[in-house]
C-alpha cells in the first residue's frame, strides 16, 4: 500500500516531540500556525498523529489530503 500525502494545519508552534515517531513528516511555521506535511502510511497513522497532537493540547485547524510535492525543498523545521 502506498502512502498518502497530508497537510495538517495546527494553531501556534508545534512542540518538537509531536512528530517524534513520524520521521517522514516536516513542519513549517507560518504566522500564527504550523503546517505539518508529509506522507502517512494509512488511516491508522493519520489517526495516531491526530491523537498525539490532541494529547499535547495542539489545536488542529485543518487536515487535507494533497498531491505530493517535489522533495527538493522539504526540510524538517519544528519549533
Amino acid at each position: 500500500m502506498s502512502s498518502r500525502y497530508y497537510e495538517i494545519r495546527v494553531v501556534g508552534t508545534l512542540p518538537p516531540e509531536a512528530l517524534m515517531d513520524f520521521e517522514e513528516l516536516a513542519a513549517a511555521p507560518e504566522p500564527a500556525m504550523t503546517v505539518v506535511h508529509g506522507p502517512l502510511e494509512d488511516q491508522a497513522a493519520l489517526h495516531g498523529l491526530l491523537a498525539r497532537l490532541e494529547l499535547l493540547g495542539v489545536q488542529v485547524e485543518e487536515v487535507r489530503h494533497v498531491r505530493q510535492p517535489a522533495r527538493a525543498g522539504d526540510q524538517r523545521s519544528v519549533g
